[in-house]
C-alpha cells in the first residue's frame, strides 16, 4: 500500500533514555551517538515516554536550532506493537492535507479552508473554517494518545484550554456548524471516549455540547517511519 496522507522525511532509530522538564529527551541512537532530542509534546505522555522504547527522530537542517533532532514517535506495545505520534505539532499539517483532498465524507459542501482563524468572546482561535455553499464549519483539532486497550481517551489531564474550546465552539451552535475532530495518533484503538478521570469539566462540556449540535470526529491514523495513513472514525463510547 502507498497511500500515505503524510511521508515522514528521513528519520532516525533509536532508543529512549528519559525525558524530563517537558521539552527534552535523551536517546541513544542506534549508531551508538547519544543526544538530546527536543520533544515537541507538553503534555504528560501518559504510557508513551517509557524508558528503553524504541523512538524515531528526525534531524532539522536549520542550523540555528540548539536541538537539532526531534523525536517524532515511539513504540509501544497496548495490545499489539505500535508506533504512536509524538510530534504535536503535526496532525494539523496532516488535516491540512486531508482537507485539501476532501477525505473526509462527513465534512462536505466546502471549498475553502482557512487555518487559525479568531472567532469567540474568548479570543480563541478555530484550528480550521471550512466554508463553501453551506454555513460555514469550525474544525478544532485535537491530538490524542492515551490508550486502555484499544479505547483511546481524551484528555489526558485537566485541559483549561480545551475546555474554553468546547465553549466557544457550542456558543456558535445552532446557526454554525461546530466540528470536534480528535487525532487518534496511534493505530491500534479502535474506539473513543472522553477522559473523565483526568477532565471530568472537559467531560462534561463535551456532552453538553453534542447535545447541542457538536459534531465529533474520531479520526483513527495510523503512525509508521514511513509515514501516516488515515484509517476512518473509531467508534464513540460515552
Amino acid at each position: 500500500m502507498t497511500d500515505w496522507l503524510y511521508t515522514y522525511p528521513t528519520l532516525y532509530p533509536g532508543i529512549l533514555l528519559k525525558r524530563y522538564k517537558r521539552f527534552f529527551a535523551d536517546i541513544e541512537l542506534s549508531t551508538g551517538e547519544m543526544i538530546t532530542a527536543h520533544c515537541p509534546n507538553t503534555g504528560p505522555m501518559s504510557a508513551i515516554s517509557t524508558p528503553g522504547s524504541p523512538v524515531q527522530v528526525s534531524l532539522s537542517e536549520n542550523p540555528s536550532r540548539k536541538l537539532p533532532y526531534t523525536w517524532e514517535m515511539i513504540e509501544v506495545y497496548e495490545t499489539v506493537p505500535t508506533w504512536v505520534g509524538v510530534n504535536t505539532s503535526l496532525p494539523n499539517r496532516v488535516i491540512k492535507l486531508a482537507l485539501e483532498k476532501f477525505l473526509f465524507p462527513e465534512l462536505e459542501n466546502y471549498n475553502q479552508v482557512r487555518l487559525e482563524v479568531g472567532y469567540g468572546q474568548e479570543k480563541s482561535r478555530v484550528d480550521f473554517l471550512l466554508s463553501g455553499d453551506s454555513r460555514p464549519t469550525y474544525l478544532e483539532v485535537k491530538s490524542t494518545t492515551w490508550a486502555q486497550g484499544n479505547l483511546v481517551l481524551f484528555p489526558d489531564t485537566v485541559t483549561t484550554r480545551g475546555q474554553k474550546h468546547l465553549r466557544e465552539l457550542t456558543a456558535l451552535l445552532p446557526r454554525d456548524r461546530a466540528v470536534m475532530l480528535y487525532f487518534i495518533n496511534r493505530g491500534d484503538c479502535t474506539a473513543f471516549a472522553p477522559g473523565d478521570s483526568r477532565d471530568p469539566i472537559y467531560g462534561q462540556l463535551l456532552r453538553q455540547a453534542i447535545a447541542l449540535g457538536l459534531e465529533v470526529l474520531p479520526c483513527r491514523f495510523e503512525i509508521t517511519p514511513i509515514g501516516i495513513r488515515y484509517l476512518g472514525l473509531a467508534d464513540l463510547q460515552f
